[in-house]
């Protein structure tokens, strides 16, 4: 009496199993009843749900709806800009190929509709099963940092908690692991230490592994802001649009980081570049790092990364030089075969110089998806809410003690990571498996294999926006879920600015947010009453508040969804104690870092070659990476988008040096752009449209992420310490048609 009524009781009241109500708008579904709603006023702003800038968008209504929109002029972050993606974010939600209903796949082998009601049936009378026949680490989910940070806490909270599962891991496995880990070793937190104004206020900016003008648009027009001429030192081995508007460019030899990082540290050993006073009261391993560097001389580094001794001395000069130098990577780095050591060869640089805590500095990780952040902090997949460990009993106790659950319920050991998860299924321990707003069938390494695998899993759910998804071809179950805009709840951006989202549009059909699935599905299962505190999006925030308490991400002087609108988000930290919250606010200034002793830790290991290397059958190294700004991950949203689609290419391509392209195909003249090759590694192959151009140097190819094909060649290497996988690096070849048969 008095509950807000269950979700299972709302569908089940609607009709039953197969109740022709079911088929009708939400609204009809008993959702005015839960406290989601409709923005009322005329224009509203919310964070865009694309990548990790976390750009404010003006949403402009009519009776309530969304139906334009335009970037907020008064936003810290975006300043009154937005990318191709931001400026089309509605249209995908309004696609007409929206899943409204969901699907169960029949004996026949084909999907069909079905109610809600059976979906749930079928949904836990599955999982059911294989938890009895198999145990609790039969079935794991693979979720998003796309949702919103409630529904994650909520999706892991009922998975583990609720459910009694061990296992599930989400796609910021594939972009973010290693700088999570890199922070935690170096820093004692998941913490990036800067804020966007750094772009501004830095004399030399630092880019490893980044196309910012592609990935991160807005980030780079923040840097063209900048009023002191940087000095902008771009480390990628593709010219890229970042490098060709750089100042100076280093185009390396391709995984060769680590090793020009240390040279570069010992350069600046050598020009006694070194801020001794900082170093001696903040970091430990000072000794250790300088003692491994000394061996990294500038003739040795120069060998492995192909950059000449004249250019490794002007770098350190330069970055010698800088008052406030800022270091920034992204997927360059993250997605490595040494990835997190190469992170932390970028800390080691930053912290030895001082350039740490101060405005224009900062040793400073770019995430990639919107809620990256939210993912890495408050889902409870891999680390238990707040950053916390799920093997210390302490932490278990306080999140038992702040959620009112017994804490038997807390699983004592971290989550498989992703790729685990996917190995899990050949070795025959992943039985089932549940996908939330990710499209793994297309996105994970060495795809023909990982297509292999989702076939041969017992059950597999697939939770997301549209039907025709890679991986949602391949499921059992289809949930249709609701998208930005169509929902409540905050994203947390690279500069740990927590923004709102908010429900603009209606979900087409039956489909329902996330949220209100996991706690149907929480209900179904059983275990809906350990969820009553968790009523809605804004409550859950209210949960996490308290789970944040005393820690470095603590956001308990946030005075829930009405603060965060007024102040143009908020950053975390945020305490009770902390008074205002500010516009901008970095990490670190007082030199106190997350470490027991308050110190951070240089970490230093041995460089290593990638596991494979070109030859004499595979003699091109593949490079992959962002296409354009119109493009976004596996495009199941910006493909939607007829002025998006417009913005890049319809087909794959491959990029190749000139001289390459003189010495391919049967003709004297070689091949130009345009014409049509097989790229082929030792896992697959994809046909794809030349590009003939020197941003890549001679034995280097590049293909863009975002083509489904990409992953067939892509090696299934990953980080020893983070477990990422390493996308950007494999052996390929090229055939023309005259010898794809030889």
């Amino acid at each position: 009496a008095g509950r807000v009524p269950t979700m299972t009781g709302i569908l089940r009241a609607t009709g039953g199993r197969r109740s022709r109500e079911l088929a009708r708008a939400p609204s009809r579904l008993g959702l005015p009843q839960v406290p989601e709603r409709l923005v009322p006023d005329a224009t509203t702003s919310m964070v865009c749900g694309y990548c990790s800038t976390g750009c404010s968008l003006d949403v402009h209504l009519r009776d309530g709806v969304a139906v334009n929109l335009s970037p907020n002029p008064n936003h810290p972050v975006n300043i009154g800009a937005a990318c191709p993606k931001g400026w089309e974010a509605l249209t995908p939600m309004q696609a007409p190929d929206r899943l409204t209903t969901p699907l169960l796949r029949n004996r026949h082998g084909s999907l069909e509709p079905v109610s809600w009601a059976e979906a749930l049936d079928v949904f836990c009378d599955r999982f059911k099963a294989l938890q009895s026949d198999h145990g609790d680490e039969s079935v794991a989910f693979l979720s998003t940092g796309q949702i919103p940070t409630e529904e994650m806490a909520l999706l892991g909270a009922l998975f583990k908690f609720g459910m009694g599962f061990r296992h599930g891991d989400g796609n910021t496995r594939q972009c973010m692991a290693t700088s999570v880990v890199a922070y935690k070793q170096a820093f004692g937190f998941d913490a990036p230490p800067y804020t966007y104004a750094d772009f501004e206020q830095s004399d030399v900016v630092v880019l490893v592994g980044s196309n910012l003008a592609v990935a991160h648009p807005i980030m780079w027009q923040r840097l063209m802001r900048n009023p002191h001429d940087p000095t902008i030192i771009v480390v990628d081995p593709r010219a890229t649009e970042t490098a060709q508007g750089a100042t100076h460019h280093l185009p390396l030899e391709p995984k060769s980081d680590l090793t020009l990082l240390y040279g570069l540290a010992k350069l600046l050993l050598d020009l006694d570049a070194v801020d001794h006073d900082f170093v001696a009261a903040h970091t430990t391993g000072f000794d250790e790092f300088v003692a491994h560097v000394s061996e990294y001389d500038v003739e040795t580094v120069s060998g492995v990364t192909c950059l000449p001794v004249d250019v490794l001395h002007d770098t350190a000069r330069m970055i010698a030089a800088g008052e406030r130098v800022s270091f920034w990577w992204t997927m360059g780095v993250n997605q490595s075969h040494e990835g997190v050591r190469t992170a932390q060869a970028i800390i080691d640089l930053a912290l030895m110089t001082g350039n740490i805590g101060r405005p224009g500095t900062g040793a400073n990780s770019i995430t990639g998806q919107c809620n990256a952040m939210g993912s890495r902090l408050f889902s409870n997949t891999t680390s238990l809410f707040g950053g916390r460990d799920f093997a210390d009993p302490a932490h278990r106790a306080e999140i038992a003690s702040i959620l009112d659950i017994d804490v038997e319920r807390i699983p004592d050991a971290p989550s498989k990571a992703y790729d685990q998860i996917i190995e899990g299924i050949a070795a025959g321990t992943t039985k089932g498996l549940w996908v939330i707003a990710t499209n793994t069938a297309h996105s994970w390494i060495n795809q023909s294999e990982a297509h292999d695998l989702l076939d041969r899993l017992d059950f597999l759910v697939v939770q997301d926006l549209y039907g025709d998804t890679e991986t949602a071809q391949r499921a059992d179950l289809v949930l249709p879920a609701a998208g930005w805009g169509e929902k409540e709840g905050t994203f947390i951006n690279s500069e740990r600015r927590i923004g709102p989202i908010k429900r603009v549009l209606r979900a087409p059909g039956q489909a329902l947010a996330d949220f209100w699935i996991f706690k149907a599905i929480a209900d179904h299962w059983g275990c809906g009453e350990l969820f009553d505190r968790w009523a809605s999006p804004e409550a859950v925030f209210g949960i996490l508040q308290e789970c944040s308490e005393g820690l470095p991400c603590d956001i308990t002087g946030i005075d829930g969804y009405e603060m965060l609108d007024a102040e143009g988000g908020v950053q975390w930290p945020f305490a009770r104690s902390d008074g205002t919250p500010g516009r901008e606010r970095r990490l670190f200034e007082d030199g106190r870092f997350f470490t027991p002793d308050g110190r951070a830790r240089f970490v230093v290991d041995s460089s290593r070659p990638p596991a494979e290397r070109p030859d004499d059958r595979y003699p091109f190294v593949l490079l992959t990476g962002r296409g354009s700004t119109s493009q976004w991950h596996t495009q199941t949203r910006t493909g939607r988008s007829d002025v998006l689609r417009d913005l890049y290419p319809a087909d794959a391509y491959v990029e190749v040096h000139p001289s390459d392209a003189a010495m391919l195909g049967a003709g004297s003249h070689g091949i130009g752009s345009g014409a049509r090759v097989r790229v082929e590694s030792q896992r697959g192959a994809m046909d794809a449209t030349v590009f003939v151009t020197s941003s890549v140097a001679p034995g280097h190819v590049f293909v863009p992420m975002h083509y489904a094909e990409t992953n067939r060649l892509t090696f299934p290497s990953v980080d020893p310490h983070s477990r990422q996988p390493s996308y950007k690096y494999c052996a390929v070849r090229l055939r023309v048609p005259d010898h794809w048969e030889r």
